[in-house]
């Protein structure tokens, strides 16, 4: 393939938590006068988050999307902790959810995967192009900048900016547009095998699962090596 472009996922491709969702959220609940364990809250995320609807698309146009973004979080803040104890009560349970969506929207509550940042500088330097398309919400641009990825990238497409969500082709069709590379000449990189991989290749591009990569200088012709065996 004539590789032009890399597109990329953001959360658990480029960066991921510092710390585990479960000892945020008991901090956070802590601080508002409730004491419930990391593992125990981690554990009500993720049953709850296998059994939440999906998260919001874009009814009312893309400009509706950011607080339909922050509502569906909200929900999923309460439903997480009545999973873990459906006795509990807040005295403030808006404050408490406040607490958690400024939290996750600062850089500092991320970090990088190791090499990340060399790896882009490689990308570009060879003069391909980069991009995210990401299921994240509205924060993502911010978050980018602050841990000094933005800069580093073309174009990032989210839900808010073109009104609907991986698995749809419509967010890789949106960056390959972008970027004014045709999809047989790009590559996305992701962690996700439905949301990510699959939905990659339904829209004809090669996709590369990013725990067969090692970021850093040679990230290039590590992913050309890699989407030359992957199955489109």
């Amino acid at each position: 393939m004539a590789l032009r472009a890399v597109l990329f996922d953001a959360v658990g491709t480029l960066f991921e938590l510092r710390e585990p969702v479960g000892v945020c959220y008991s901090r956070a609940a802590a601080a508002r006068g409730v004491t419930l364990s990391g593992a125990r809250l981690e554990d009500a995320f993720a049953r709850y988050l296998r059994a939440a609807d999906p998260a919001p698309g874009a009814p009312g146009g893309p400009e509706a999307l950011p607080e339909n973004e922050r509502a569906w979080w909200r929900g999923v803040v309460r439903g997480t902790f009545r999973s873990a104890d459906a006795t509990l009560r807040f005295p403030d349970f808006e404050a408490l959810f406040a607490d958690l969506w400024d939290h996750f929207g600062k850089p500092a509550a991320w970090r990088l995967r190791e090499g990340v940042a060399a790896g882009l500088d490689s990308l570009a330097s060879a003069d391909l192009g980069i991009a995210i398309v990401s299921n994240f919400d509205h924060r993502l641009p911010a978050l980018l900048e602050g841990l000094g990825l933005l800069a580093k990238l073309e174009c990032v497409v989210l839900p808010s900016s073109c009104g609907a969500r991986k698995p749809d082709p419509l967010p890789f069709r949106a960056a390959l547009d972008a970027l004014e590379v045709p999809a047989a000449d790009c590559v996305y990189v992701g962690n996700d095998p439905a949301l990510d991989l699959d939905a990659a290749r339904a829209t004809g591009i090669a996709a590369v699962d990013v725990e067969a990569l090692d970021f850093g200088p040679e990230l290039g012709a590590t992913i050309q090596a890699a989407a030359t065996l992957a199955v489109r």
